[in-house]
């Protein structure tokens, strides 16, 4: 169980670190559990395995939106949160070619004639490079439990390119975490922009 939630937390961790675009978010939940009835949390796990300083600003982005909703940490909470991080490095391929591929016509130079020890015209060919590139992408999971029956009842993930900037990864996390949060918890209408 423990690993599953790495995953969830690194979902979290992807998203806040994203390329130049922000992180895919994606949640589930349990229809069968009204949410209206929880009002307490604790995290049993916080995300590992990245920044520290990462971890603590996706924490208090978690605490404040379970706040905004109403909600309060607890040591006898309702809902236990396991956060996961999961990354890996990842490899594209970028190819660049100096001509046409299918080559060209032109002419040849030498000594005497058409044909392959002479000048005149023949198949002329075309270069290319292919470079490499490692990038590390990542996934932050969001677990929710409900403390007294240990039944799952609420997932967020995001997952996305991590960028190697610090600034940017906190952006991507932040943005990440607002879009788990948008509808939570289910069955809030999301607000209308006036």
């Amino acid at each position: 169980m423990k690993r599953s939630l790495i995953l969830f937390v690194a979902m979290g961790i992807a998203m806040l670190s994203g390329c130049a675009t922000t992180p895919a978010v994606f949640t589930d939940y349990d229809p069968g559990v009204s949410f209206g009835q929880y009002r307490t949390y604790r995290w049993a796990q916080k995300p590992e395995g990245y920044s520290p300083l990462e971890q603590q600003r996706l924490v208090a982005a978690v605490d404040a939106k379970l706040r905004e909703r109403g909600w309060t940490q607890s040591t006898e909470a309702q809902i236990d949160i396991v956060a996961n991080v999961a990354t890996e490095t990842r490899y594209s391929l970028d190819s660049f070619y100096s001509g046409p591929a299918w080559g060209g016509w032109g002419w040849g130079g030498g000594w005497g004639g058409w044909g392959c020890c002479g000048g005149g015209w023949g198949w002329g060919a075309s270069y290319g490079s292919t470079t490499t590139r490692a990038y590390t992408y990542g996934t932050l999971v969001l677990d929710m439990f409900d403390s007294q029956s240990k039944r799952a009842i609420w997932r967020g993930i995001a997952q996305g390119t991590i960028p190697s900037n610090p600034q940017r990864q906190t952006t991507n996390m932040l943005a990440s975490v607002d879009k788990m949060f948008a509808t939570f918890p289910p069955g809030t209408p999301v607000a209308q922009a006036q």
